[in-house]
């Protein structure tokens, strides 16, 4: 294993987390420390999110690192279907052949028949696509395992993953509680974690962002008392309270933003330029650091946030 520091926070391929957890680096789209995806290595083997489908290989790679070979897998569980947490599903179950995956029943079909979800992908990221994520390729329908408001993933040994529906950035969002060690894992619903910075942002994008449901999965989070929470992106933190309070500290900033925004203008261009100026504000040292900067852009985008905000608050006015 090797490892590297930059700017003072580790890399490194794959880290011990302790109590038999693994956090491996995807490198999506070639970044560092930007989207993981967990192995806990029990009697049953389970992955924790599969990053994109550019990003099997890698995952392939570093669980063989950690002694999972092609016959050991038992389960991969993805929070959602978003193609940066489940764009390597059908990869990983044709290379782990005994693993089943889980997935909330709303985004089950979608696994099984990816062709809609990757047409829109297509749509929305244009040629950045292929780059970022690749396509979803599909999983066998009996492979799929569906949860509904809960679920519990057997992990061996009397340890499990409790399940429940976390809605709010997603439809089909989970969150995933570790019976052993209390670790949370948050998928998106809590934002994006910025180790670089320890700066969290929000991950508003369309269609399915509601401020509301988002408020109630953090304060859900909040509720089952985690001992630490591991970020899809990106990565371990134990400061529990103060990191969810930044996540809904920030939602609010930038929903409030895109309101004020709206009330002068109608024009999204205005409503991400006034969220750039205030979250510059807010967060200076990420706007100063230009790499970083494109790093997150490329993970959770204004633009994108922005959208979802403006969608959400389009149907508040209708309701």
């Amino acid at each position: 294993m090797s490892f590297e520091v930059h700017d003072g926070v580790m890399h490194a391929d794959t880290v011990d987390l302790g109590n038999d957890v693994f956090m491996m680096d995807t490198r999506m789209g070639g970044y560092e420390s930007i989207t993981s995806s967990y192995l806990i290595r029990g009697s049953k083997p389970c992955l924790v999110e599969t990053g994109t489908a550019r990003s099997a290989p890698v995952v392939v790679e570093q669980l063989a690192s950690l002694g999972i070979g092609a016959q050991d897998l038992a389960t991969s569980v993805v929070t959602h279907i978003h193609l940066d947490h489940a764009g390597g599903v059908g990869d990983l179950a044709q290379a782990f052949p005994n693993a089943q995956v889980v997935v909330h029943e709303r985004g089950a079909r979608h696994l099984a028949d990816p062709s809609r979800l990757v047409a829109s992908a297509h749509r929305v990221f244009g040629e950045v696509m292929d780059r970022l994520f690749g396509d979803l390729r599909p999983t066998d329908a009996h492979r799929l395992v569906a949860v509904g408001e809960v679920g519990s993933v057997d992990l061996g040994d009397g340890r499990h993953l409790s399940a429940f529906h976390n809605p709010g950035h997603a439809s089909h969002h989970i969150g995933l509680v570790d019976s052993a060690t209390g670790d949370l894992y948050t998928g998106d619903a809590a934002g994006v974690y910025v180790p670089e910075t320890r700066d969290v942002r929000p991950a508003t994008p369309p269609p399915d962002f509601n401020l509301d449901l988002t408020l109630s999965s953090l304060a859900a989070m909040r509720d089952v008392g985690p001992t630490r929470l591991l970020f899809s992106h990106f990565g371990p933190v134990t400061d529990i309270e103060e990191t969810l309070d930044a996540s809904v500290d920030e939602l609010h900033a930038w929903v409030d933003t895109v309101r004020a925004a709206r009330e002068v203008s109608p024009d999204a261009d205005h409503a991400v330029a006034m969220v750039r100026e205030k979250d510059r504000a807010r967060h200076p040292r990420m706007y100063t650091d230009e790499a970083l900067l494109a790093k997150q852009e490329a993970l959770s985008g204004t633009e994108a946030n922005v959208a979802g905000i403006m969608r959400w608050l389009d149907l508040q006015d209708k309701s």
